[in-house]
């Protein structure tokens, strides 16, 4: 291990015996060379390294292996095989109050979780107040831990946790506990951090936590390693296996160039329109617009979203947009077969994909109909985009709900265009509020 790495993973393997009856599991402890299991390999050969105050977010759909993977770098689970090796002191937020004594008092825990984490009396008392002051539990801090509602235990535990000052920190979807005002203390906690270039493994199923808060993230599918690279790549990535489209069938996804690009300019909700119309001419909207060569593009084919475009009220083509204006997206759309019923969506992102806001027919509660084979449908989203003052992606999707109740996607065209808001009065933070301000003097 270098001095950079503070984790670092060699084809990392966890099986686990499967046995069909308790008998047989019996069995096959009492009597030597009797064998009735099965193995289930939860961790497939995976490797990867851990550089110092990287933020390395996890994603991966239940039970593709994510939080045993976690449990054998904290050492909770022992690999079948391979190599682990973690420099520095970990705080692991998996289990939160598995190391708690439901007979002793919260302050008492509060020492047996620092000494469990190697810390000396003197360390622990150290950081009592302030893990006393983080829980923010009162005088239960004085009962018994077993008296405590389950938000007053996840509270002091989680304390405990990110109050040891670790090298590196673990998260598996715990920044939601308590009430707002703690779960703001939490995430304040965890900026801090970040900041003092801690290392952190962060699991969640948020989207958006991800690409607000990694710095590069990695995809376990089926035990498998399947992804390691950018962020924006990696969330994209997700995106299609969750609507079911299995790694094999996807494009094999390189660690990508540059998490955001240079782009030159440029890119735009609510009320929608479609028509089926004739099948257009040659020339496309999108021609005459600011297009994205790395479009994301994916479906099963039902149908296509080949053309789209952004448009003032006098039909004149745009590649940038005014905040208090209303514009008109619109998007042209193939069907390969008959649907009934179909989503049209529209959604804007920032350069890093974070989904800034979008809609869609569903949402709105539009009804769409049923489209035969060969049909070209042009729809057309009608609104203002308040977005504070930047560049944006703009994408366009048709999609489907199933007989089975899941969602289809027929095809997605992400980040096709490239758009710039503008504004004629500053904005705060991501959008634009136009607000009508009284005050009376006493």
């Amino acid at each position: 291990m270098n001095d950079e790495n503070v984790i670092v993973v060699e084809n990392l393997v966890k099986e686990y015996k499967m046995f069909n009856s308790k008998k047989d599991r019996l069995l096959e402890s009492m009597v030597p060379g009797y064998q009735k299991h099965d193995v289930f390999r939860a961790m497939n050969d995976v490797s990867f390294t851990v550089k110092k105050g990287e933020v390395l977010g996890v994603l991966g759909k239940n039970g593709a292996g994510k939080s045993t993977l976690l449990k054998m770098i904290t050492g909770v689970v022992t690999p079948t095989s391979g190599k682990l090796e973690v420099k520095g002191k970990i705080s692991s937020l998996l289990e939160l109050g598995a190391a708690f004594n439901a007979e002793l008092t919260g302050y008492e825990n509060i020492y047996q979780h620092g000494q469990i984490m190697g810390l000396t009396k003197a360390e622990i008392k150290a950081k009592e107040k302030e893990i006393i002051e983080f829980a923010d539990i009162g005088e239960h801090i004085s009962q018994p831990v077993k008296t405590y509602s389950s938000g007053m235990f996840a509270r002091l535990a989680f304390a405990c946790a990110i109050n040891v000052d670790p090298d590196i920190l673990i998260v598996d979807e715990v920044l939601s506990v308590g009430d707002m005002a703690f779960q703001l203390k939490c995430f304040k906690k965890f900026e801090e951090f970040k900041k003092r270039g801690k290392t952190i493994l962060f699991v969640t199923h948020s989207i958006t936590d991800i690409l607000r808060n990694c710095t590069r993230t990695i995809i376990i599918d089926s035990g498998n390693k399947i992804f390691d690279g950018g962020v924006k790549d990696g969330v994209e990535l997700y995106k299609k296996i969750i609507v079911g489209l299995k790694p094999g069938d996807l494009k094999k996804q390189t660690a990508l160039e540059k998490e955001t690009e240079k782009i030159e300019d440029d890119v735009e909700l609510k009320d929608e329109q479609f028509k089926i119309i004739d099948d257009p001419e040659n020339e496309t909207w999108k021609e005459h617009l600011i297009q994205n060569d790395k479009v994301i593009d994916y479906g099963n084919g039902k149908a296509e979203v080949f053309d789209y475009g952004i448009f003032n009220e006098k039909g004149e083509y745009m590649s940038s947009i005014e905040n208090d204006k209303e514009v008109y997206l619109k998007s042209r759309i193939r069907f390969n077969e008959d649907v009934l019923d179909p989503i049209f969506t529209m959604t804007i992102k920032d350069f890093k994909g974070l989904e800034m806001c979008g809609t869609n027919t569903l949402i709105e509660n539009v009804l769409t109909g049923s489209f035969k084979k060969g049909d070209v449908v042009e729809v057309t989203f009608k609104q203002m985009i308040k977005l504070g003052p930047g560049k944006y992606t703009l994408s366009f999707s048709c999609t489907h709900i199933s007989g089975n109740g899941e969602l289809e996607v027929l095809n997605r065209k992400y980040d096709a265009l490239l758009v710039e808001v503008i504004s004629n009065k500053e904005c705060v933070g991501f959008i634009r509020l136009d607000s009508e301000i009284t005050f009376e003097k006493k």
